[in-house]
């Protein structure tokens, strides 16, 4: 099981990634292999991050069998959050 200070860290980075992925068109997203593949984490690890950041209302998952993410995609709150960190940031 992840720290706390991991599962943060994982969150963060999907949320980066799948920002970075989508180059300011909502419906692109990233597979969950590719996604997990881009944030070197175990898969339990991404399934609890993707669940997280879904009930948040942040990202968008479609579950495959074993709770494995097939599909992300960031929603319009996801988007938000990350442009308003972009603005913060520059």
């Amino acid at each position: 099981m992840a720290t706390l200070h991991q599962r943060r860290h994982y969150r963060e980075a999907i949320m980066k990634s799948l920002y970075e992925a989508m180059e300011g068109n909502r419906l692109l997203g990233l597979t969950g292999a590719q996604l997990r593949e881009d944030v070197a984490m175990p898969e339990e690890d991404l399934a609890a991050a993707c669940t997280y950041l879904a009930a948040e209302g942040l990202i968008q998952v479609d579950w495959a069998r074993g709770n494995t993410p097939s599909m992300v995609t960031l929603t319009h709150k996801g988007i938000q959050l990350m442009e308003s960190e972009e603005k913060g940031g520059d």
